[in-house]
């Protein structure tokens, strides 16, 4: 047998053991039941925001509506004028009982202007449990009710909440651009079964998505959130630094819902890119380890390189469906996927792409500027 197929073959086997473990760690997270309290914690939002981008209106409100006894809104504009400010000036008005304030940051100092923005708002925040969210997190009344019971547990310092993706509406449809439409699909497949999978295997050691839970204590243990002011996945070492300070780090029960926008092959390409190279650099080993999360490329390439192998990859889709389904179906109850599930194997095989396309170049581009990347995962702006 030549090298090539039995090389891809081994590594096929390993993404087929990697998809039933997906199920596996599905099943597991679905025991853990969300509990609810209305007379936990007291809590303070912070929302970063940056424009008043599509759907930005309901996003807020959604926080602005929770069911909870008591909780403030932070939110952070780097101008007055920004069209965001509007929007919360708006809310303000229509929810007058609501605590709500808006803070103007001026030009951030930071790297990760976000993080220049979260450490302003915690600077005025009143409370000692933040919520720190982004502005394209849409929640239910009963967020802060699920995750305030979560903190009944002194050792938790950090949770990081699992998000169903959700594509923004194009030229007037509901179902989303077609680049969006597949990049939902990689999330609330491969992504979050990805996290499912290193909960299992290793223990929650990182913090992932648009919306952390955490303790005031468990941020000044590590430094504050100047720590990860250099840093462009700053989710990710928040979590990270959080655990290593002893601090206990979980994935939450609650499920938020993530409005990605619709985005055109180029922008959704520079944020791809953007996401693997960070990815590789915040954690090398496990990003080569992604290999296993793409078993349909594989299995196309071993029929290339032996058409023998056809059953494989007949075998191969079936086994992708059922782990897509656990964490799309069973975890997230996800719609989209529901629908559009033909169009998985052509989302693996453009996030195969951008798996490869990762190991190459050290440099992003965010918010219309250009980034190095250095080594740590720390990156800063390019002269």
């Amino acid at each position: 047998m030549a090298l090539i197929p039995v090389l891809v073959a081994a590594l096929l086997a390993g993404a087929l053991v990697y998809s039933a473990l997906t199920v596996f760690a599905a099943h597991h997270y679905l025991g853990t039941r969300p509990s609810r309290s209305l007379a936990g914690p007291a809590v303070s939002i912070l929302k970063p925001l940056a424009g008043a981008e599509a759907g930005l209106e309901r996003n807020l409100r959604s926080f602005f509506e929770q069911d909870y006894h008591d909780f403030e809104l932070l939110f952070a504009v780097r101008e007055a004028s920004d069209a965001a400010a509007g929007v919360v000036e708006e809310l303000r008005r229509e929810y007058p009982k609501i605590h709500a304030r808006l803070i103007v940051t001026g030009e951030p100092p930071y790297a990760n202007a976000k993080v220049y923005s979260l450490d302003r708002m915690m600077a005025e925040a009143s409370h000692d449990l933040l919520v720190m969210s982004d502005s394209d997190i849409r929640v239910t009344p009963d967020m802060l009710q699920v995750v305030a019971a979560e903190f009944e547990d002194a050792h938790l310092g950090l949770a990081t909440c699992p998000y169903r993706a959700v594509p923004g509406p194009s030229r007037g449809r509901s179902g989303g651009s077609f680049w969006s439409v597949l990049e939902a699909l990689g999330m609330n497949t491969e992504f979050l079964g990805g996290i499912l999978v290193a909960r299992i295997v290793e223990g929650m050691k990182f913090a992932v998505g648009p919306t952390i839970v955490a303790r005031r204590a468990a941020l000044a243990s590590i430094g504050g959130l100047d720590r990860v002011k250099d840093y462009l996945a700053e989710d990710f070492v928040l979590g990270k630094f959080v655990a290593e300070s002893g601090w206990r780090v979980s994935l939450s029960s609650y499920v938020i819902e993530h409005h990605i926008g619709s985005q055109g092959f180029r922008a959704n390409a520079r944020h791809r890119l953007r996401w693997v190279r960070s990815t590789r650099r915040s954690r090398p080993a496990g990003y080569v380890g992604q290999v296993f999360t793409n078993p349909i490329p594989l299995a196309l390439l071993l029929v290339a390189s032996d058409a023998s192998w056809w059953p494989v990859l007949i075998a191969t889709a079936l086994v992708r469906a059922l782990a897509a389904w656990a964490v799309a179906g069973w975890v997230l109850h996800d719609s989209l996927t529901a629908r559009r599930w033909y169009l998985l194997p052509v989302q693996d095989l453009l996030s195969f792409a951008f798996w490869v396309a990762g190991f190459f170049g050290n440099t992003v581009q965010w918010r219309g500027r250009t980034y190095d990347l250095l080594a740590d995962g720390r990156f800063k702006l390019k002269h």
